[in-house]
């Protein structure tokens, strides 16, 4: 999975799981455009002084000028990944149109609109990669359970995948969307003390799935939404 020059997109790029996978890009020659929205995570992002690491201020990824200007800048593009988005818990009672909102947003409405700049952009290019992060809930909707919106977000990220998969194969892109179960990070571990950590994936395993989806490798897998689930 060679990546020499290469230039990505990778949204949520300085969360625990984007730290995994822009690492991993580095090491196999990429340059990686992050794009942060809270300062202090690109301070304290472990990449940042890397020669090839461009990050880039950006406004919401659910606002279509703040994503048009991002990709503006990337040329040419060879893949986006799309980790950025969001998680809330809440039953329905317990929740409102708001958060309903919030999470259609963050999950799909930033995942639609950067597949959308993308693909504008590796037309031009002659294809590339786009690999979208759903979420276990979204191919087993019975577990979305007490976090409704999230999950109902996450399955429309699913099908987004899998339309747009087909919508742009014949111009040479390739979209796919990983999902996993509870990645293993300390944010994570925090809120569920008590689970089996030992079973969860870590994240530099699901960033290497990520890795091959995105890859000059992947010359035909297109539409698959990839369970990633450890041993959980």
């Amino acid at each position: 999975m060679e990546f020499s020059d290469r230039q990505i997109i990778v949204t949520g790029g300085t969360g625990a799981l984007g730290t995994a996978v822009v690492g991993a890009l580095l090491e196999r020659g990429a340059t990686c455009h992050v794009p942060y929205i809270v300062a202090a995570e690109a301070e304290r992002f472990r990449h940042r002084g890397h020669e090839r690491v461009r990050l880039v201020a950006a406004r919401d990824l659910a606002e279509e000028a703040a994503v048009e200007a991002l990709y503006a800048g990337v040329d040419p593009l060879w893949a986006s990944i799309h980790i950025a988005g969001g998680f809330a818990m809440g039953g329905i009672a317990e929740i409102g149109r708001a958060a309903l909102v919030a999470q259609l947003e963050m999950n799909l409405v930033s995942a639609f609109l950067c597949c959308r700049a993308a693909v504008v952009a590796m037309r031009k290019a002659g294809g590339g990669r786009i690999v979208n992060v759903a979420s276990r809930p979204a191919l087993e909707p019975r577990l979305g359970a007490g976090m409704t919106a999230y999950a109902a977000s996450k399955a429309a990220v699913a099908a987004l995948t899998e339309a747009l998969a087909q919508e742009v194969a014949g111009d040479g892109i390739l979209v796919n969307a990983v999902a996993p179960s509870i990645i293993d990070t300390a944010s994570n571990r925090q809120a569920m003390p008590k689970s089996d950590h030992a079973l969860w994936p870590k994240p530099e395993e699901v960033a290497a799935t990520i890795l091959f989806l995105a890859s000059p490798a992947n010359a035909v897998t297109r539409g698959a939404v990839v369970p990633v689930y450890g041993r959980s």
